[in-house]
């Protein structure tokens, strides 16, 4: 699979706009099959765009790359952190972000979401989470046995300062579930109300191991690797109910 991760940089929302749709149209024609922007990537956290004019947009880029699955993060009507996926014109899943970020005051932005969501791409089944979400192990421990994806994708607003963090949640992801992961992490921001430099782009394969892309954008997963780990936790995951503790 080819897969493109955009580095993008959050200005005005106008300037967001034409540069994120250029960017999508490119990269699927360059014969990306899955393309993935950031969470919030069109206005922040602040400054939202539209909704409406967003899913118009996506819906037209979609439809005119049909053989591309293309990955938005957006903000609703509806004050949800929301994750969308476009296939052949249409929102094919969506995934709102559960684990909201409390250090940053995100429940005052946003209801968390009530269910973990994957979607599939040919032969791959991707799981979505947002930032904070790959804090918690057993969401992709759950999207692996019950949705048996073979690539986790994660997409966030996480700074700079603790990119050493964001790599080491990514790796322990695609160890422990023998699958590839994915983080596709805003680039920064510069608008007066949010300045903000954000971490890096980074892809593990099963073993945990980086995968470099020529561009900072393009990344080549290959299948053959999803059997090369030593303990796939579809084969031995055993399900104990019973926690023994101190009184």
């Amino acid at each position: 699979m080819q897969l493109h991760l955009s580095r993008f940089l959050c200005l005005d929302a106008a300037s967001n706009l034409g540069r994120f749709e250029e960017e999508a149209r490119t990269a699927a024609l360059g014969g990306a099959d899955v393309v993935v922007f950031p969470e919030a990537f069109l206005g922040g956290y602040q400054r939202p765009v539209d909704p409406g004019i967003a899913r118009a947009r996506f819906a037209a880029i979609s439809a005119d790359h049909p053989r591309t699955a293309f990955v938005f993060g957006t903000i609703t009507e509806e004050r949800r952190n929301r994750l969308t996926v476009w296939q052949a014109g249409r929102c094919s899943a969506f995934y709102d972000k559960v684990h909201l970020f409390r250090p940053h005051g995100e429940e005052a932005f946003w209801e968390p979401g009530d269910r973990y969501v994957a979607f599939a791409h040919g032969p791959w089944r991707i799981g979505l989470l947002t930032c904070n979400d790959v804090r918690f192990p057993e969401q992709a421990r759950a999207l692996r046995l019950q949705a048996r994806v073979d690539l986790l994708l994660a997409v966030a607003w996480w700074p700079w300062r603790r990119d050493d963090a964001w790599q080491a949640l990514l790796k322990a992801r695609a160890i422990e579930n023998a699958v590839y992961s994915v983080g596709c992490c805003i680039a920064g921001s510069e608008s007066p109300e949010e300045r903000f430099a954000g971490a890096g782009n980074h892809v593990f394969d099963p073993l945990g191991r980086p995968i470099a892309s020529p561009d900072d954008h393009t990344y080549l997963l290959e299948r053959n690797r999803l059997t090369l780990p030593l303990v796939d936790p579809l084969e031995t995951h055993r399900a104990i109910a019973t926690v023994v503790s101190p009184p």
